[in-house]
């Protein structure tokens, strides 16, 4: 792991009391803090609590620097179990640092921290929203758009295996996609479903 003083050996320092909010999901930060000290919820808020904790991290360790490296919002709330001491690093410094990796370096760096922020999306989705909201963003993850601009899944997977990435049953899976049809939001049958209402689906899936 890259310590923060080769970074910025004058990164900004923060002491956040127990209980304050460290990051908010869905929101971009112009820094990245690296905790020193310290222990730290992840997870998903509602209003000013932590209603589904995801995992601890305890310093010295990055938070949650994924976002960063792929130059993302954050995936997750993260709030002080401790009094936590950080540093601050500004989001351009730490990027501008990974560019002195090598290219080899950076591209693994890259599919590791995609890999990690697929898990933690599965995660929160799982734990967060209902079935019918894991599948409207599991469609809307794995959409193409045609020549003509409309929005398609190509099925290549049984629907028992797609079942079990959302973490629901097979015959749950059939239900909701038969109830998104209803709704319009979906039609198609077979191996090609046509995202008819991608905003619809959106909405439905909390993103």
């Amino acid at each position: 792991m890259v310590s923060v003083q080769v970074i910025d050996p004058f990164a900004e320092r923060w002491v956040a009391a127990r209980g304050e909010s460290l990051l908010r999901r869905t929101l971009a930060s112009p820094w990245v803090g690296y905790v020193e000290s310290g222990r730290v919820a992840l997870g998903v808020m509602e209003g000013d609590v932590l209603v589904h904790q995801l995992g601890v991290v305890e310093g010295p360790c990055w938070l949650e620097a994924t976002s960063a490296v792929l130059n993302l919002p954050h995936a997750v709330d993260a709030v002080a179990e401790t009094e936590v001491c950080l540093r601050r690093v500004s989001v351009l410094e730490f990027r501008r640092s990974l560019s002195d990796m090598s290219s080899q370096a950076q591209a693994v760096l890259h599919d590791v921290a995609m890999a990690h922020r697929q898990q933690t999306e599965l995660a929160i989705s799982r734990q967060a929203k209902d079935a019918e909201a894991r599948c409207a963003e599991w469609l809307l993850r794995h959409a193409r758009t045609g020549d003509q601009g409309a929005m398609a899944v190509q099925l290549q997977q049984r629907k028992r295996s797609i079942a079990a990435q959302l973490g629901i049953a097979p015959e749950t899976l059939s239900r909701v996609l038969r109830h998104l049809r209803e709704r319009s939001l979906i039609s198609g049958s077979g191996r090609v479903l046509n995202l008819d209402d991608p905003i619809g689906l959106r909405s439905l899936a909390g993103i």
